[in-house]
């Protein structure tokens, strides 16, 4: 990947090194800077709370894994799963098999558990309207018990690297931006052992891991809620981006917070417009981010394809080896030296699914998908294509 060099004036040398020295302070709580508190305290309260919530979203699906009562639909799922697993592209593709279409006959179209996940998602919301100090978000991951000491550092550093760029953003001090951001990525791989890779990974792995697609087809509910927050991270970092660089486009967040809370909707999942059906990812709700930063960009959709792959392997039903299985998830993504692919891969992939169905443009209108297929659907498209040597 080409990188870009700049050039610095004295002052602004001093400007990025107390920045870096902030940065490294922030790190370790993880939480919103004093910045963003002070220009978008919703934004910074948020913030807080979805550490909270991703944490006890890993808690809540393990409670029904356990749950004795659950036992027929977690079969149920699992034969689901093992079928699309084992059937052909061609085969998958003229049945409309997707992220839950076509479930096992006598199985819930809507939600393999029923009242179960409609009763965690009402947790889950209730637990995000709450306020919570930093440091009850700092320990989120840690306090889930779900999640080893390693995976929780994992993601309680790259949500240090979120709420620093979005502080960076935030705070009109800081002239020059694209510096800073660079700092805060040197501080971010600083630690080796925590970092996700600065390279894009091969993305496909979302889609043909042996547990692809168990998140959204055990917990529609669950991954539209968890789905429509990283949706809120990265569309309000955009639209502070786009304020920073042009005055016409102030007043952004207002918009994205709406379009926020349309999406969350009611407790049980009611709402005025669709979650996102896709991971969304930050080239294609935050492309302002991605022009003046790929490096930054790549880190955070490393870093929620990760979370999204943890999530897969957590909701697979039956799964006896779950621990082994997450950190090798865990240990492939902070990986810089396999499994990567060229920045025009990882677009096309970050692009596939449709910005639609990835949760929407931030402040842009787009009021029906842009594409007929899901993510999984278009790569396995591609994928007998290229098999086809069309």
């Amino acid at each position: 990947m080409t990188k870009t060099t700049f050039t610095f004036k004295h002052s602004t040398l001093k400007q990025i090194s107390a920045l870096t020295f902030a940065l490294a302070a922030s790190a370790a709580s993880a939480q919103p800077d004093a910045a963003t508190r002070e220009a978008y305290p919703e934004i910074a309260d948020l913030f807080n709370a979805f550490d909270v919530t991703h944490a006890q979203t890993f808690a809540e699906i393990n409670k029904i894994n356990e749950n004795a009562y659950a036992k027929e639909a977690r079969d149920m799922l699992e034969e689901h799963l093992t079928m699309m697993a084992n059937m052909t592209m061609k085969e998958m593709m003229a049945q409309g098999m997707g992220h839950g279409e076509n479930m096992h006959m006598g199985m819930s179209m809507d939600s393999p558990y029923g009242d179960l996940e409609v009763e965690a998602r009402i947790t889950l919301r209730n637990l995000m309207r709450e306020t919570y100090s930093d440091e009850q978000a700092a320990n989120a991951f840690d306090d889930s018990g779900v999640l080893n000491r390693h995976t929780s550092q994992v993601f309680k550093h790259g949500r240090a690297f979120e709420n620093a760029l979005f502080a960076i953003y935030a705070d009109s001090s800081i002239t020059d931006k694209r510096a800073a951001v660079e700092a805060a990525i040197a501080d971010y791989k600083s630690d080796t052992r925590h970092s996700v890779a600065l390279t894009p990974k091969d993305t496909t792995l979302l889609v043909n891991h042996p547990q692809a697609n168990a998140f959204k087809t055990a917990f529609p509910r669950l991954s539209g809620f968890l789905w429509t927050q990283q949706w809120l991270q990265l569309a309000s970092l955009e639209a502070i981006i786009r304020d920073s660089v042009d005055d016409q486009f102030s007043g952004g967040i207002d918009v994205v917070m709406e379009r926020f809370e349309n999406k969350i909707g009611s407790a049980g999942g009611m709402s005025m417009y669709p979650a996102p059906s896709e991971l969304p990812m930050a080239a294609a709700i935050a492309p302002d981010l991605y022009s003046q930063s790929p490096e930054a960009t790549i880190i955070l959709d490393n870093l929620n394809v990760l979370e999204t792959l943890v999530a897969d392997i957590m909701s697979y039903p039956n799964l006896d080896n779950r621990a082994e299985l997450i950190d090798a998830a865990v240990a492939r993504f902070t990986d810089n030296e396999t499994d990567n692919v060229l920045p025009e891969e990882y677009l096309l992939f970050a692009l596939r699914g449709g910005i639609y169905n990835q949760g929407g443009p931030a402040v842009g209108e787009l009021s029906q998908s842009e594409r007929n297929r899901s993510r999984e659907a278009m790569n396995m498209q591609h994928a007998m294509t290229m098999s086809n040597g069309q």
